[in-house]
Formats: structure tokens, C-alpha cells, sequence
């Protein structure tokens, strides 16, 4: 009884800090236009330092880091609140405006895309599961993919940003800080690894494996399985099986998809030689041009903060506040920087939806250094 009698009480409780919140956030609505009429700046760190150093001294100590997370979420909510009543457009907001008017309603059947690699490659079979009948140009690196979407060679590049199982391609978010691109598709693709071997080799002859450095890592337990194996990595799997085929050797193998083994005349020893069966490689198409196609619910961007305590977690709780989900974080040091950072969001919001521009205005707001990336739609 002395259970339910508490719970009674708490429910009072809870009934007028939900009024006092309404209250509040009336008040703060009116500030909002205040501040919009005087060309204030609706974010004051100098106030809300203020504000907590009152209000701790009305608790107990061992209340201090209980009282601190309550005021945070309520700046928080506050200037997200604020901010929707004083929005008014920016340059990038007008930018993906004129991208959803002016985008043709599904992604071209024939283009010319960049992909990295030669025939066969992993990147090839994310292309065909994008596009109905690309017309596939292969670069050597993935720095030529980004360079020829710049350059005006190809329409699209197809690249691979992180699998289940080796995690992100580090190569692809460091390009990413150099070169200027958007993103107009994502897709997920299904890695199964095959042990490919020139005709007449046995599994006791190998000697040494050629593969790319995100399928040895994919495959690191099974390479260990074959004893004392010499690893080279390659530019992709796909021109390790053609490195392979060309050499000749009996003694050497290659870690690459059962297609290459048709492809370049080569023996499957053994398929889904990955550790995990559920091995998933997500890949971007990337563009020039900003196109947002219809259906789009996920946003990319990267940004670099303020070097100083509490800026990732104001990012991130403006993120929270407005209900915007993240779905990958990824950090990358910043070249020539004292142990500064490059962050990279992915984000589920709708392009469509009154949320998606308050989160850019949010994230611009917090950054040193903003670039959006894209709005796009993932195919699984």
C-alpha cells in the first residue's frame, strides 16, 4: 500500500512539472521572438552557465549531476523550440529546396558511373543493384572515383564506406574532407568471399593470399585455419583474382567473390570463407550535382566542432531534442591539427519533414566547420 500511495504522489508531482514545463516553454517562445525581433542569437552559453551555477546551489551536492542533465535537456528543448517559431530560410535549406524541385523522380537507367577496381568487383555488383544498366568506368583508387565525379568524367561513383564485419573504410571518410561530392543512394550488399585458385591447385599448396584489406580482415580467422600463408593486399578483390589468374601460380590464392571465378577461368576451393555469416558491405553513390530523389529518409554530414569541452554533447542533444536518430558517428582526425577531429553523422530524417531543416540549422549552428552531404534513400 505504501507503494501505491507513493506512486500517487509521484503522478501529482509529475502533473505539475508537466504545467510548469508548458509554462516554461511558453515563456521561452516569447524570448524566442524577442530575440528575432533584436536580431539576438538564440543560443547564450554566458546565461546558461548562469543558470546552473543558481540553481546547484539550491540542492544538495549529491544531487548536483542529477540537477546538471535535467537542465541541459531543458536548454536543449528550449532552443529546439525556439528555433522553430524564429525559423526563417537559409542558404542551405534554399539549396535543398531547389534539389527536391528539381531532381527527376528516380535515379537515370544508363549513366556513367565510376567504380573502383576492374570486372568483378564488389563495387560492380553494388552498381547493378542501383542503376538498371550502368555503363561501369574503372579507376584504380578510390581517390580517381571521387576526382572523376569532380572532373565531369562520370555522372556517379559507387564506393564502399563500412562493412558488418571489418568496420568502416577509413580511406573513403579521410577523401571524403578533400573533395566535393553529395551522396544520392545508398545500398547494402550481401559479401560472401570464395577461396579462388588457378586450375589444379590444392588448398595444401597455398603459400600466400591476395585479397583487399577489408576481406583479410573479413576473413582473418579462416586465413588462419591455412598455417603459415603469406598476406598481400590489393587495390580490390576483384584485381586480386585477375593478379592471381595472370601469375599463373599454383601456390597462390585469392580472396574474392564466386563471379571472379567464372570471370578470369579460375577453381573455387571453397565458398563464404568470411567469419560471419551475416557479412554486409553498405555502399554510397555519389554525385556533383545535388540530387534528392523521392522517398529520401536518411542525411549525411560531416562536421568539425569547437576544440572545447561539451561540444560533441551539444550536437548530439540538439540531435535528441529534435528526435532525429543517429545511425553512425564516425571520427577522423583532421590532417595538420592538433588533435582535432572530422565528424561524420549518419542521421535518419525525413528531407520532407520540419525536423530535418531544424537539424541543420542546429548542426551549423554548433560546428566550426559544416558540410552537408546529401539526403538519399539505402536499397537492402
Amino acid at each position: 500500500m505504501n507503494l501505491d500511495k507513493n506512486r500517487n504522489r509521484m503522478d501529482e508531482i509529475d502533473k505539475r512539472l508537466t504545467e510548469v514545463f508548458l509554462e516554461r516553454m511558453e515563456l521561452s517562445g516569447e524570448i524566442a521572438v524577442i530575440k528575432k525581433e533584436n536580431n539576438i542569437p538564440i543560443r547564450n552559453p554566458e546565461k546558461e552557465r548562469e543558470k546552473l551555477a543558481l540553481v546547484m546551489e539550491m540542492v544538495p551536492a549529491e544531487m548536483h549531476s542529477y540537477l546538471r542533465s535535467l537542465y541541459l535537456t531543458l536548454f536543449e528543448v528550449s532552443r529546439a523550440h525556439q528555433h522553430r517559431l524564429c525559423w526563417t530560410s537559409s542558404d542551405l535549406s534554399d539549396k535543398v529546396e531547389k534539389a527536391i524541385l528539381e531532381t527527376e523522380p528516380s535515379l537515370p537507367d544508363v549513366p556513367l558511373v565510376a567504380c573502383q577496381g576492374v570486372e568483378g568487383a564488389y563495387s560492380q555488383i553494388a552498381c547493378e543493384k542501383m542503376f538498371k544498366a550502368p555503363n561501369i568506368m574503372y579507376f584504380s583508387s578510390f581517390e580517381s572515383v571521387f576526382s572523376a565525379i569532380e572532373q565531369g568524367l562520370c555522372r556517379y561513383g559507387v564506393l564502399p564506406i563500412e562493412n558488418s564485419t571489418a568496420g568502416s573504410v577509413n580511406a573513403i571518410y579521410d577523401l571524403m574532407m578533400k573533395h566535393d561530392f553529395s551522396i544520392v543512394r545508398s545500398a547494402r550488399i550481401k559479401v560472401d568471399h570464395s577461396l579462388l585458385v588457378n586450375r589444379g591447385a590444392q588448398r595444401s599448396d597455398i603459400k600466400e593470399i591476395f585479397s583487399h584489406e577489408q576481406a583479410i580482415a573479413q576473413c582473418a580467422g579462416f586465413i588462419k585455419s591455412l598455417g603459415e600463408v603469406k598476406i598481400t593486399p590489393c587495390a580490390n578483390t576483384a584485381v586480386a583474382a585477375k593478379m592471381l589468374f595472370e601469375s599463373g601460380r599454383k601456390d597462390a590464392a585469392a580472396l574474392s567473390s564466386s563471379s571472379c571465378s567464372e570471370l578470369y577461368g579460375l577453381e573455387c576451393l571453397q565458398n563464404s570463407v568470411q567469419d560471419h555469416g551475416g557479412n554486409y558491405t553498405r555502399f554510397i553513390c555519389i554525385s556533383k550535382k545535388l540530387e534528392i530523389y523521392p522517398g529520401a529518409d536518411k542525411t549525411s554530414v560531416m562536421l568539425v566542432l569547437p576544440h572545447k569541452p561539451g561540444s560533441l554533447y551539444h550536437a548530439l542533444s540538439g540531435l535528441f531534442a529534435l528526435g532525429v536518430n543517429i545511425n553512425k558517428l564516425e571520427s577522423r582526425p583532421l590532417p595538420e591539427s592538433d588533435f582535432e577531429f572530422m565528424f561524420y553523422f549518419d542521421l535518419s530524417a525525413s528531407v520532407y519533414s520540419e525536423s530535418f531543416k531544424h537539424m541543420l540549422v542546429k548542426l551549423e549552428e554548433s560546428s566550426k566547420m559544416f558540410k552537408y552531404l546529401g539526403s538519399y534513400l539505402e536499397v537492402v
